[in-house]
């Protein structure tokens, strides 16, 4: 399974989006892992892709600093989320505040996870990525 595309969505009520079909269509199931992404985005990933990038993150060496900070960074904010029939689910309010999510919101395709940008974040991003 490959994410990709962009996708300008608003939320439907405070904290909840609806994931693009096409998106969803790549989840096996209606649960998925939402956690901090770099850049001050949420990356989601399908529950079983998680689980074996957890493991991953599980062998590296504790003794290193960086590799503890990016464990501690990742899994203490990840959780589970459920999409209901509609495709709607409901981001917690550490990762909005995190994130700085507003009214508008991009969720782009990311390959093997996608992620979730402030409009306006993203639009930043990716200006100075073109310069």
């Amino acid at each position: 399974m490959v994410f990709f595309g962009e996708y300008q969505i608003s939320f439907t009520s405070p904290g909840r989006l609806v994931l693009p079909k096409k998106l969803r269509e790549l989840l096996k199931g209606n649960i998925f892992i939402l956690t901090k992404g770099f850049n001050f985005c949420l990356a989601g990933y399908d529950k079983e892709d998680w689980e074996s990038r957890a493991k991953d993150l599980l062998q590296v060496s504790l003794l290193e600093q960086d590799n503890l900070q990016k464990r501690r960074f990742v899994f203490s904010s990840a959780v589970y989320l459920e999409i209901d029939e509609q495709g709607r689910f409901v981001i917690p309010r550490n990762l909005l505040a995190y994130s700085d999510l507003s009214d508008k919101v991009v969720i782009i395709g990311a390959g093997d996870h996608f992620e979730i940008w402030s409009y306006g974040r993203w639009e930043k991003y990716l200006k100075e990525l073109n310069n």
